[in-house]
């Protein structure tokens, strides 16, 4: 399988509104991908279809081999891990469990555990743990840990079924710097893992060395995609996000200044 993500000529309607727009988009073999545009460009849709929970309108998707209209996407889903700061909503659920009961519920992508558990799933959680820097962790309960420490367990938690693929929709939403460049430390050992990430955010500072190619959305249309340093570009991102913006790089990773010049129409 050398291509992870294949969308060919991909359009997605709602009701008469077209959100997305001839999408050719490939993921190739150890390629990670970073997803930048404005609210309302197109990109939780094309995360949703990516994910298997839209069927697009039009285009052929396969995902991880799989050929949309001839897989079965629940069982697709279940090679996919995705973590995103609206699952924070669910944090009830986790906040009476200790950090490796939340991790090892993702074996069974239950809120809770309501089965056994087998003692390779209690040493694999230990691993992820030790691999993602945080078995300092175990032990405590969830509601006791800062919102950097929950995003970082929960992205252990995605990892417990081994997927192929971890989305990351704005998993940096709402934290401080500290905990931000905590929970983007991880990015190595989850590359390690022989994980393809799809990361989504607003900041391309968040776009770190491990994030190899980036996708510019725009009205439900691509604006450019491909290698980072081609695409993170004054002139690309500057028609996506409608200001006039220019680019730094400092080790390794793009830095955006905004001009005084006024919002584009």
């Amino acid at each position: 399988m050398n291509q992870v993500v294949s969308l060919k000529n991909v359009s997605y309607q709602r009701g008469k509104k077209e959100i997305l727009q001839g999408i050719n988009w490939t993921i190739q073999q150890n390629e990670h991908w970073g997803i930048l545009g404005l609210n309302g460009s197109g990109k939780t849709s094309l995360l949703n279809i990516v994910s298997g929970y839209h069927f697009p309108t039009s285009g052929e998707v396969t995902v991880l081999g799989n050929l949309f209209g001839k897989t079965s996407l629940p069982e697709l889903r279940k090679e996919i891990g995705f973590v995103s700061s609206s699952l924070d909503r669910f944090s009830p659920f986790f906040n009476t469990e200790k950090v490796e009961r939340v991790v090892v519920s993702g074996k069974f992508a239950s809120f809770g555990l309501h089965e056994q558990v087998a003692q390779a799933d209690w040493e694999k959680a230990d691993a992820l743990l030790e691999n993602l820097r945080l078995m300092d962790l175990k032990g405590k309960p969830y509601q006791q840990l800062s919102e950097g420490e929950k995003r970082r367990v929960l992205i252990a938690r995605a990892l417990m079924n081994d997927p192929k693929m971890l989305i990351l929709d704005e998993p940096c939403s709402g934290l401080d710097i500290l905990s931000r460049e905590q929970l983007l430390r991880v990015m190595e050992d989850i590359v390690n893992k022989d994980c393809h990430i799809v990361y989504v955010t607003h900041h391309i500072e968040e776009l770190v060395k491990e994030i190899t190619h980036v996708l510019l959305l725009k009205d439900g249309k691509i604006v450019a995609a491909g290698p980072k340093e081609d695409v993170l570009k004054d002139d690309y991102l500057s028609e996506t996000y409608r200001v006039s913006l220019t680019v730094r790089w400092d080790e390794e990773r793009p830095w955006l200044a905004v001009s005084k010049e006024a919002a584009k129409n």
